[in-house]
């Protein structure tokens, strides 16, 4: 232990975390940067804070305030103490209605403080697209805006009172008319009064350098909103009294559809005149799939209220009429609004890949112009683009002339930093010939302070760092942002990686093959963070349960990132650090579709996992649920699973076996099938006359086959009803031939237990890291299933986790191997098969509601479309929940998993079934989902083959009645 830590350790009451992984885990925003820090403080209230600034003044060891770590120009980063805010100073400590105010604390989450206002129809004005994550301490210290600035400004016009510390202890009430001011700031500023009238451009979004001009006394001498945006270089927040609006009863949002972007830019400012809440802009660059919009080529999200939906129509529908579009839309329905919103709100994650896959960065992410030049200011900046060989497609805040951009510039090349500085200088001069800001919403930080003087002139910098010498004379607060900042191309995060692609087990064909191009993917935007769900999103279940960044996406991420880079984590694949932030990731792959940009952790984790073991003793539960389908099949050839069932069912050799095993002792060991689904399909009899339609290889998935062969019984029925010819894998026949017959067969001994007669997807090796074994079990099914291959038959596969298996690790891991991808395109859904092979095919009619849970995997990797539309074919009417059932494979079966598992399922899916009503059908198409569902809830799930296979029973008995 350092002297400093003990020291802090001494005077916090809040964790103090000098450790590898608090470290790693705060060494980047979401910026271009990195600075690691000494240690990490989560102070417990305003007496810690004051504490660790008294500790490191005494020592020069600078500070840094955090929030929710989204900052995108370095400001959140830093070499000394880091304090994190989320952890305990995230309360909302009081909200009056009728004051129209709320008192936060610098961590609590923006979303929780509108969820507290709604009900009392108030809400916070700005609302950043990281809302869900975003604090309150990082907003004001960030002075941000959001898309419904044009209706309720900056953060700045929100904030009437904070408290803070200063650097060298004071305790502040900052407010109007000088109240809180230091001492030496009101002369300072009555001194300069000519300069703060004169220094600063007038537009909405100036978020550039200090606001002193709101010290002019005809601006109210207003400290606090001078304060706001000051990026934590002047004090540290510790409470904060902020107005609150009152929302719209109803909202319309109109989608405008241009041409082009610049077509939709110059439209912006010519809305404004009709009070809308949001004038958003984008391009069709950054929509993976613009289904859902009106055709265009860009788009502006105009959103406007009134006290009924049928008002807010109406000025949607006027705003309509009087744009000049391509297309439109006017969308009144909360969830579609949502949808669409959320294509918007990910940008800023899905910006950093170019349609082709290039990567592409920060670093000029929110420049702001008067809205009137927003056209004009458009055309010059991508001519600048194009003149430094660059690209990037804006998007943002076309109202107020925000305009967000991720750039491809190379930042791993000393070229092409260079290049970077270059077009950063000229892009600054640009901004200011176009009367602008360099920053509109996000900061300065270290991307933006060092051009500063280009925008303000020496002078009023100057005045800047007086202004900083007043509040923090020992420049102890966030040193090198604002003012005296560090150059805007030194501390790049990518500079530590390796510069040679790392030697790995998967293909990474979204990354060139490049292991480190996969971890720069997190930028850190951080919706992972997101601490509740609603609708069908997954990621992050894990953090959502814990509530730790170690268990999060981004922060995982982070400590690969830093593995990587050897200077904090420095034990390689070795490291105990990131095994155990991993340890907790489910690999329910929600990231892989939920995050902007497709960090795909579960991928990430079988990786680190296959090289951590590596020649090492392997965790039990590695051998006892990663090797699964072994033991299974074992069971199966000697025909003794009513031996294992029996054996299970005593208490005594049950928890024998669960320890052996490294098993979770809460769990019950699941019951198995005595025959299997195989075994059922050749003692059956014929199929009828009926199934003369398309060829369909149904998949005998380990867990249909061993454990619920009802599942696979049921999807016969159903094809077979739909007029398809099924037909299972080839398998490899192991018997001896028969005596006599003159040849020699060499059988393998090992055969009963690797199950070389059965195709597997090999689901339980990827998920627990064994690599080597997976790719073994993969070759031999890409064996059996040439002749397959060679048809034009789908492959049927009902488990959702193995059909996302065979989707993307059986190519992934087998990239060399053609026939993993010709074997990937033909895996489909029971619902895609019956949609695209069966498409005159009208299903029962089950006429009942339906509770339960998109698997996580299907969510991530299938999509549910077909599911949805054949459950309204078929009258199951309802929606199910979003989240992750928590058991996920062998996650929560492994010991210590229990506590985790359970609260995942708490989150969603047993709220989704206790609350449905008499007669409802439970779905669970995962077999994990249904076992959670029996175990935690005592409830029967069942796969929609299952309930459409027993709908067709009941027609029959009807008709023979």
């Amino acid at each position: 232990m350092t002297d400093l830590e003990a020291q802090l350790r001494a005077v916090v009451r809040g964790e103090v975390g000098f450790d590898v992984t608090s470290r790693a885990l705060t060494t980047m925003d979401a910026s271009n940067y990195r600075r690691v820090p000494a240690g990490v403080v989560a102070p417990r209230d305003a007496d810690d804070v004051a504490a660790v600034l008294a500790v490191c003044r005494e020592r020069e060891v600078p500070v840094v305030a955090r929030g929710g770590g989204t900052s995108i120009a370095g400001q959140a980063t830093g070499t000394g103490v880091v304090l994190d805010f989320t952890r305990h100073m995230n309360r909302l400590v009081a909200l009056d209605p009728e004051a129209r105010t709320a008192v936060v604390q610098p961590g609590l989450v923006l979303d929780r403080l509108q969820e507290a206002a709604a009900p009392h129809g108030l809400r916070f004005g700005p609302d950043p697209s990281t809302h869900s994550r975003c604090t309150l301490g990082g907003m004001i210290g960030n002075n941000s805006c959001g898309s419904h600035s044009v209706a309720w400004g900056t953060t700045a016009d929100s904030v009437r009172e904070l408290d803070v510390v200063t650097a060298r202890g004071g305790r502040l009430r900052l407010g109007r008319d000088w109240a809180g001011a230091p001492d030496g700031l009101r002369e300072l500023a009555e001194g300069e009064l000519a300069r703060l009238r004169t220094g600063f451009p007038e537009l909405p979004r100036r978020i550039s350098g200090y606001a002193l001009d709101a010290l002019l006394p005809e601006n109210g001498a207003d400290v606090a909103r001078s304060f706001c945006g000051s990026e934590g270089t002047l004090g540290v927040l510790t409470e904060a009294v902020v107005r609150l609006v009152e929302a719209p009863r109803a909202r319309a949002l109109a989608v405008l559809a241009y041409a082009d972007e610049s077509a939709a830019a110059e439209a912006a400012a010519g809305l404004l005149p009709f009070g809308p809440l949001t004038v958003e802009g984008m391009a069709a660059d950054l929509v993976p799939s613009p289904a859902a919009l009106p055709r265009g080529g860009a788009w502006l999200f105009v959103e406007t209220g009134g006290e009924s939906a049928v008002e807010a129509r109406a000025r949607a529908e006027a705003i309509v009429r009087a744009a000049d579009v391509v297309d439109a839309l006017v969308v009144t329905d909360p969830a579609g609004q949502r949808a669409l919103w959320r294509i918007r709100e990910d940008a800023s994650g899905t910006a950093t890949r170019m349609p082709d896959g290039t990567e592409a960065w920060p670093g000029w992410e929110d420049c702001a112009v008067p809205p009137a030049r927003l056209g004009a200011y458009l055309r010059d900046f991508r001519a600048l683009m194009t003149a430094h060989g660059l690209r990037g497609t804006p998007y943002g805040h076309f109202g107020d002339g925000c305009i967000h951009v991720r750039i491809d510039f190379d930042l791993l090349t000393a070229p092409g930093v260079a290049r970077f500085r270059r077009f950063s200088e000229e892009l600054a001069e640009l901004v200011v010939a176009h009367g602008g800001s360099l920053s509109g919403e996000h900061g300065d930080g270290q991307a933006r302070a060092e051009l500063l003087p280009r925008m303000y002139g020496a002078e009023m910098v100057g005045l800047f760092e007086r202004v900083k010498g007043v509040w923090d004379p020992d420049d102890l607060l966030n040193p090198g942002m604002l003012v005296r900042p560090a150059p805007l191309d030194s501390g790049l995060r990518f500079s530590v990686l390796p510069r040679e692609p790392v030697d790995v087990a998967f293909g990474y064909p979204s990354d060139g093959g490049d292991f480190a191009a996969a971890v720069r993917r997190c930028v850190g935007v951080a919706k992972c963070r997101t601490t509740s769900v609603s609708g069908p999103g997954v990621m992050c279940p894990s953090f959502r349960a814990t509530g730790a960044e170690e268990h999060s996406t981004r922060g995982r991420a982070r400590l690969l990132h830093e593995m990587l880079a050897g200077d904090v984590v420095t034990d390689g694949w070795r490291s105990e650090e990131v095994r155990d932030a991993l340890d907790l990731c489910l690999s329910c792959k929600g990231c892989r579709s939920d995050c902007p940009v497709g960090v795909d952790m579960a991928t990430y984790k079988a990786e680190f996992l296959h090289r951590h073991y590596a020649g090492r003793r392997r965790p039990a539960a590695h051998h006892a649920l990663g090797r699964l389908p072994e033991w299974l099949r074992a069971v199966s050839r000697t025909r003794t699973a009513w031996l294992v069932n029996a054996l299970s069912a005593v208490p005594p050799l049950a928890w024998a076996a669960k320890r052996l095993g490294g098993l979770a002792p809460e769990r019950e060991i699941p019951r198995l099938a005595t025959r299997t689904f195989s075994r059922w399909w050749e003692r059956r009899r014929a199929p009828g006359a009926s199934a003369q339609g398309d060829l369909v290889i149904l998949w005998p998935d380990t867990f249909t086959e061993h454990l619920s062969p009802a599942v696979g019984r049921g999807a016969v029925r159903v094809l077979e009803a739909a007029g398809l010819r099924v037909a299972l894998p080839p398998t490899l026949r192991l018997e001896k031939p028969p005596v006599g017959d003159g040849r020699t067969v060499a059988l393998d001994p090992l055969s009963l237990l690797r199950g070389r007669g059965r195709v597997c997807c090999g689901l339980t090796y990827v998920s627990t890291g064994q690599l080597d074994r997976a790719r073994a079990v993969m070759r031999r099914t890409l064996d059996l299933m040439e002749p397959v291959l060679e048809t034009g038959a789908p492959v049927v596969v009902l488990e959702p986790s193995c059909a996302a298996a065979l989707r993307t690790d059986v190519p992934e891991l087998l990239h060399e191997d053609p026939r993993a991808a010709r074997l990937a395109a033909k895996v489909l859904t029971l619902a895609e098969t019956l949609e695209r092979h069966a498409p005159g095919w009208t299903p029962p009619r089950v006429d009942r509601p339906v509770a339960g849970q998109t698997h996580c995997h299907q969510h991530a990797v299938l999509g549910d479309a077909a599911d949805r539309r054949l459950r309204e074919a078929a009258l199951l009417t309802g929606e199910l929940s979003g989240g992750c059932c928590g058991l996920a494979g062998n996650f929560g079966f492994e010991k210590g998993h229990y506590e985790v598992s359970a609260a995942c399922a708490q989150e969603q899916l047993l709220p989704s079934v206790r609350d449905a009503p008499d007669g409802t059908v439970v779905l669970a198409d995962g077999y994990s989902c249904r076992t959670q569902l029996e175990q935690l809830a005592g409830v029967r799930g069942r796969h929609l083959a299952e309930v459409l296979a027993e709908a067709l029973e009941e027609d029959l008995r009807r008709e023979g009645a």
